[in-house]
């Protein structure tokens, strides 16, 4: 086998889903051999049809659409501010030397550490859940878009000067198609980073949500609810990230044919 050789998108899937049967056969042979409690960890059988039962009964669906709504939310707050900002302070060094020192500050900071004080600023509402994601996504999104600003060819810029144009006219024609793909791609990465961050948000003060229930049911020892919404959460994260790299797939298609 050598090196960084690219595998076939049919190999690629078969892989992937050997992955999963494998994972799932090890669960099932941990569970079902008796090697590890049932109270402990739920079966692979069990936590399907409890998954079910969620859905079918328990309007699980409503906990998912609200769960879904604080990540995309947040997400998209942190995206309106933070590509400006990012793309501000990787034009103009300027900017980025005033902000650049707090951002990298902020970005170690764990999002779960600011509920307190977001309780106590705006409540246990949708506001603080909200404020969560977007502490969650804001710095480092900020900061990967300045980076792929920044490293836009220099030659290209001096080009754009030397044909007359101005600032906005440099930003506008060369620093923006030549880093759009890239920055579609950061924000693809970083609304993963959000899902990471909303069991978080929802463990204080929800009434509705994925975290809220797995709260509800780590109470109860019930197993096999909290692997069911975790795999709930893994999927829907997923179905995110395959429907933003088909959106950025069709709009930037040239930057996946390299």
């Amino acid at each position: 086998m050598k090196l960084l050789v690219p595998v076939t998108r049919e190999s690629r899937i078969l892989l992937g889903v050997a992955f999963f049967v494998g994972f799932v056969a090890l669960w099932g042979v941990l569970t079902w051999g008796g090697f590890v409690p049932k109270h402990f960890l739920a079966t692979p059988l069990q936590t399907l049809l409890s998954g079910w039962d969620l859905f079918a009964a328990q309007k699980f669906a409503f906990d998912v659409g609200m769960t879904v709504w604080r990540v995309v939310g947040g997400f998209l707050m942190a995206a309106v501010i933070a590509v400006p900002l990012g793309i501000a302070m990787g034009a103009y060094k300027p900017i980025e030397a005033f902000f650049e020192p707090f951002v990298s500050f902020a970005r170690y900071l764990p999002a779960s550490a600011f509920i307190p004080l977001l309780i106590l600023w705006v409540g246990i509402g949708e506001a603080q859940k909200l404020t969560v994601i977007f502490i969650g996504c804001f710095f480092q999104l900020t900061l990967m878009i300045t980076m792929i600003v920044a490293a836009t060819r220099r030659d290209l810029v001096e080009a754009a000067y030397t044909l007359g144009c101005k600032d906005i006219g440099v930003i506008r024609r060369v620093l923006l198609p030549g880093a759009a793909p890239e920055i579609a791609e950061a924000l693809r990465q970083v609304l993963g980073l959000g899902w990471t961050y909303i069991i978080v948000a929802e463990l204080i003060g929800a009434s509705s949500g994925i975290g809220h229930m797995i709260t509800d049911s780590q109470a109860l020892m019930a197993t096999d609810h909290i692997i069911a919404g975790i795999v709930v959460i893994g999927l829907v994260g997923l179905l995110s990230d395959l429907s933003f790299k088909w959106v950025n797939q069709r709009l930037f298609a040239w930057s996946f044919m390299r």
